[in-house]
């Protein structure tokens, strides 16, 4: 069953792949509509992230992601990251 990790914490994502890009759209959606009041831009990197598992260019768009933000909290915390080989 796929899920999605935060740090220390795991969700559970349905295991139908219609489900699945249906609660990621949703989530899109709302980040689209940050404006409201209980919608918000917060809304838009969890869905992106709950795409990504069915779709290899979010997957791919999201790990580069994930690489610069590793490599700048690195920098900002003052160790250097050595590239994986």
């Amino acid at each position: 069953m796929p899920s999605i990790r935060f740090g220390k914490k795991s969700i559970k994502l349905p295991q139908s792949r219609l489900l699945r890009v249906g609660i990621g759209g949703a989530f899109v959606a709302g980040g689209v509509f940050s404006f409201l009041p209980v919608l918000g831009i917060w809304m838009l990197p969890v869905g992106l992230i709950v795409l990504s598992h069915d779709f290899p260019r979010i997957r791919r768009f999201r790990r580069k992601w994930d690489v610069r933000l590793a490599r700048r909290w690195a920098r900002f915390r003052g160790r250097a990251v050595t590239p994986a080989e």
